[in-house]
């Protein structure tokens, strides 16, 4: 079984987003797309933004098998998405529950947009441009500069190496590709048995580049009960600074 789609009506931008994870590191026994972060799921914001997006013909969702009920109950049908919204089971890791969904993009997509159900923050700007310069560069990543120094080290936790930041970027998503490029690096990748950190390792194995976006470090990934008292703060401030301009605009 290899990711193919079914034909379907063109599309132009196909969004997938893998929501399968069970975040054990959460310390929850709820599960992480429907953790709530300010009286929302957490996969609401993921969604809300792709659906602001014009060129995003379709979402399609993978969540942990037998979830698919409880995702429509807590998320897509509690709120009033505008785009159709696909759910479906997702496999036992992030790269077969991208497989899964690669599967369910039709043939005629131009191009496909992958994003963290867990990334609440990203914001429709950035996703606009994902989708820019992907017609140019085939296949693209955010990713920040890294701020710390970064080290590896061995079993002993002895320090080999130290590596230089200038160099170094932390990668997020939205990581948007050309259909057919990440139709067939997910195919090598399985026909291989490779198993890669992230979408863009597959590609890059291809020989392929893969263009940088600069993204935005409040980007963040929610995998820690901190993380969303965190995501919390920078929804309100966000918050607090669209009220501030708003009220500048009416004086």
């Amino acid at each position: 079984m290899f990711c193919r789609g079914t034909a379907q009506r063109h599309m132009k931008t196909i969004a997938i987003v893998p929501a399968a994870g069970a975040g054990e590191r959460m310390g929850s026994s709820r599960k992480k797309p429907y953790l709530l972060l300010n009286h929302r799921p957490l996969l609401y914001y993921s969604l809300a933004a792709l659906d602001n997006i014009p060129s995003i013909a379709q979402i399609i969702v993978a969540v942990s098998p037998g979830e698919e009920q409880l995702c429509q109950q807590e998320v897509t049908e509690k709120f009033p998405f505008k785009k159709s919204i696909q759910i479906i089971p997702g496999g036992k890791s992030r790269q077969e529950s991208v497989c899964r969904l690669l599967e369910r993009v039709p043939d005629d997509a131009r191009q496909v947009l992958i994003h963290d159900g867990a990334r609440p923050l990203i914001t429709p700007e950035l996703i606009k441009q994902a989708i820019a310069e992907t017609m140019v560069w085939k296949a693209t990543v955010l990713a920040v500069p890294v701020k710390d120094t970064i080290k590896s080290a061995n079993d002993t936790l002895q320090i080999e190496k130290t590596f230089s930041r200038e160099q170094l970027w932390a990668i997020q998503t939205p990581q948007t590709f050309e259909s057919s490029v990440i139709r067939e690096a997910h195919q090598r990748a399985r026909q291989e048995d490779f198993s890669g950190t992230d979408d863009a390792a597959l590609v890059e194995r291809m020989g392929v580049r893969v263009k940088i976006i600069m993204g935005a470090y409040d980007n963040i990934k929610i995998t820690t009960a901190e993380d969303l008292i965190v995501a919390e703060a920078l929804l309100k401030s966000r918050k607090s600074e669209t009220a501030e301009i708003a009220e500048s605009a009416e004086r």
